[in-house]
């Protein structure tokens, strides 16, 4: 990452718009041939897009992905597609014992990257507990994984393939998202588990497991809070960071990116808790459509953190992807705005200190 002060980031989605959804679901498919054609022009034109922004990191808005969870259907055998009958969305589920089947999948989206962007870039991997929360079902899942906790443990060896090959990549920094982890802070969700902790504890390690090894590429977290939630129509999940501090210091990752746009984060005084070796991708732009916020009120977000965090370990990003769920309709062009004012931000912080 460009070490000057307050380097601009994303967290890692972007929105799709109509062209790139038809891409993906395309039916009959296209070619190979023409797929990657038209994918690799779609992705220059979003690089190109958060370069012009003057974001500092890129990532290739994950548009290769039928789904950032669903990628690990890419990359190992074991699972069908279902759909949720709560709403009827594609619904990923594992339903056999996990095999490698196409690794190399993400660690191909950096290799692209690295040919069109002299950028830092981003890579995003999902957090093996959030898969178990996601993609493992009581029923169907039950013959291969009677228990969700052995379908995340055989996730472990997939992803940490794919993180190594990630790192051959290129890649600058490798991000293990987990909102899975968030969901510890709610007090309601704390009440569903016999021993919260012991879940945590358990999200933590699959985490580290998945990064053993990595000497090369920064390392990060990302701690959803489920910001995006207000585009899918989810639930939010209450309360501070507080209950899961001990958790988040035990990651084996140098860099936390943390939402703190919503009222429910918590105080900045959190930061106070965390190992000083953190550096803090501070969720300071909100991702909920409709609002834009001014440069100035993403400066006066970072100003608060600051009187906990020296501004070395600052870097700024939204709180969370631009485009959480395949259902979401969101504006490219509101997205760009809320980046430029970002960079606005950071710029007028970095003259601050200056």
């Amino acid at each position: 990452m460009a070490r000057r002060l307050f380097p601009a980031s994303v967290v890692g989605s972007m929105p799709r718009p109509a062209f790139v959804q038809d891409l993906i679901n395309e039916k009959p498919p296209l070619s190979s041939e023409r797929y990657e054609t038209e994918m690799d022009a779609a992705i220059r034109y979003i690089v190109a897009m958060q370069e012009h922004a003057g974001l500092d990191v890129v990532t290739d808005g994950e548009w290769r992905r039928k789904s950032y969870i669903g990628v690990i259907a890419e990359l190992a055998h074991g699972f069908a597609l279902s759909h949720n009958p709560a709403d009827n969305r594609p619904w990923t589920i594992v339903v056999d014992k996990l095999a490698p089947k196409n690794p190399g999948f993400i660690a191909r989206e950096i290799a692209y990257l690295k040919t069109i962007t002299s950028r830092a870039i981003k890579a995003t991997v999902p957090a093996p507990a959030l898969l178990g929360e996601r993609m493992w079902h009581p029923e169907q899942s039950a013959k291969a994984y009677p228990k969700r906790d052995d379908f995340v443990r055989d996730c472990v060896p997939i992803l940490q393939r794919e993180v190594e090959l990630i790192r051959q990549a290129g890649a600058d920094i490798i991000q293990i998202d987990d909102p899975h982890l968030c969901l510890f802070v709610d007090p309601d969700v704390r009440r569903q588990y016999p021993n919260p902790d012991a879940a945590a504890d358990f999200a933590v390690d699959m985490v580290n497991a998945v990064l053993a090894g990595n000497q090369t590429a920064r390392l990060a977290v990302h701690l959803c809070r489920r910001a995006g939630a207000r585009v899918r129509g989810e639930a939010q999940f209450q309360g501070s960071y507080e209950p899961i501090i001990a958790q988040l210091n035990r990651l084996k990752a140098h860099h936390l990116t943390m939402e703190f746009t919503t009222p429910g984060a918590g105080d900045a005084a959190t930061f106070k808790k965390l190992r000083e070796d953190f550096e803090i991708g501070l969720g300071c732009v909100s991702v909920e459509p409709g609002r834009i916020d001014t440069a100035e009120t993403i400066a006066d977000r970072v100003r608060q953190a600051m009187k906990f965090l020296a501004p070395e370990r600052i870097v700024l990003n939204p709180d969370c992807g631009f485009a959480p769920g395949s259902g979401a309709v969101v504006s490219i062009d509101e997205a760009y705005h809320k980046l430029c004012n970002e960079v606005a931000a950071a710029k007028v912080l970095r003259d601050e200190i200056s």
